[in-house]
């Protein structure tokens, strides 16, 4: 059992195993090859292994923020989340508009039509589809409204991120709000002054806010 557990709580590299993770069959074939046991049921190791306080297949990750200003650049972002702009609160034509880019998603076109459902059965989808192509998915969070505006798009890069910022910018509350708070990553469709200079020229009441370098997992369009 020990040496169960030991194993379990190894990293695959230090095996010679070429896994992200051990799973029960790898400690199985682990334990058998060592001579540990002569047969054992994965049931057993499961069971070993759920008794004991260490639990090797949980993990949590975890990120490095990289950008020397990550605390300058974060707290205004945050405090925006938090309906707050240099220390006061925002009104009610100010709107927080967090944005991004999904890039190389494959379009799928099904080859056979779907059968409908019926009384007591399930739509029937069949399996088989047909390749179309990568397509870029851009999307706008309004932050507080929960209301996300998306296109797809060829590629990205400036001019589709453009066309974002226009969908979102000449429809109501936002082309007559005091202020839209664009909340966006350093990709190149939008990084740096030359961006908040091009938004900002063409858009008077739009706020371009720059996350910090390799955060985005604090935009929230990312992860809703």
């Amino acid at each position: 059992m020990v040496s169960c557990k030991a194993l379990a709580c190894a990293l695959p590299a230090t095996l010679g195993v070429p896994l992200a993770r051990l799973h029960v069959p790898d400690l199985k074939a682990e334990m058998i090859a060592r001579g540990i046991v002569a047969q054992i049921s994965d049931m057993t190791i499961w069971r070993w292994l759920s008794e004991d306080a260490i639990r090797p297949w949980r993990h949590r990750s975890w990120i490095f923020p990289r950008d020397p200003d990550f605390e300058a650049k974060a707290g205004p972002m945050l405090d925006l989340y938090a309906r707050r702009w240099r220390r006061k609160p925002l009104g009610p034509r100010d709107f927080v508009i967090s944005a991004d880019e999904k890039t190389s998603i494959q379009a799928r076109v099904r080859c056979h039509r779907s059968a409908p459902p019926g009384p007591g059965k399930d739509m029937r989808v069949e399996h088989e589809y047909d390749r179309a192509g990568a397509l870029a998915y851009l999307a706008a969070w309004d932050v507080h409204r929960a209301k996300v505006f998306g296109r797809c798009e060829q590629k990205t890069g400036i001019e589709p991120f453009g066309r974002l910022v226009e969908q979102v910018m000449t429809t109501e509350p936002y082309a007559s709000a005091r202020h839209v708070f664009w909340v966006v990553d350093n990709g190149s469709s939008h990084r740096g002054q030359r961006s908040v200079d091009r938004l900002q020229g063409e858009y008077k009441n739009l706020v371009l806010i720059h996350l910090p370098k390799h955060a985005s997992w604090l935009n929230q369009v990312s992860v809703n």
